[in-house]
């Protein structure tokens, strides 16, 4: 894509590792659609070139993203398909569960919350988190570290659940 050509939200823009555009002293941070990938992007390249840190470079795998609709959504890694499309069927294992959180138990609206981590491999990998709920915004922050960490199914399983709140249906779920 060329300076000045249209762009469509739906299609996404090519975007190669940052570095510097030709000869001239000009630099490149792409992303339209999320302003925090574009400022941990600026920062990269202010690293290296204000720092001298040639290799600060921003890993665009494993972005969480949220949708601050009401309630909100949540993801970060890959999707049920994609993991399927990249590990083959037999290889992904899929935990989900839908809920109505504590803050509603007691309410007459009884909005879910729903959940669903997708796994990969023997080792189960986590390479996908997805929610839709309250909360679900904040909790997807300390979970995308965890996944781009490399988590697996049994680290999750290993942590000691805070109760009550929704982020420990996704350290139990079975």
């Amino acid at each position: 894509m060329s300076a000045g050509e249209p762009s469509s939200p739906q299609v996404p823009l090519p975007c190669p590792a940052p570095q510097p555009l030709g000869a001239a002293p000009c630099h490149s941070s792409c992303s339209l659609s999320l302003p925090a990938v574009a400022i941990a992007a600026g920062r990269k390249l202010a690293h290296r070139l204000f720092e001298g840190k040639q290799d600060s470079r921003l890993d665009y795998c494993n972005i969480p993203t949220v949708v601050f609709s009401h309630p909100p959504i949540g993801t970060v890694g890959l999707t049920e398909d994609e993991a399927v499309a990249m590990h083959g069927r037999e290889n992904v294992k899929i935990y989900s569960t839908s809920f109505t959180p504590l803050y509603h138990a007691v309410t007459q609206r009884k909005v879910k919350c729903v959940m669903k981590l997708v796994c990969t491999g023997k080792e189960e990998k986590v390479v996908g988190l997805h929610m839709q709920g309250l909360g679900c915004d904040e909790m997807l922050q300390g979970f995308a570290v965890a996944i781009k960490m490399g988590a697996t199914k049994a680290d999750l399983d290993n942590t000691v659940a805070i109760h009550p709140t929704s982020a420990e249906e996704l350290v139990t779920l079975r």
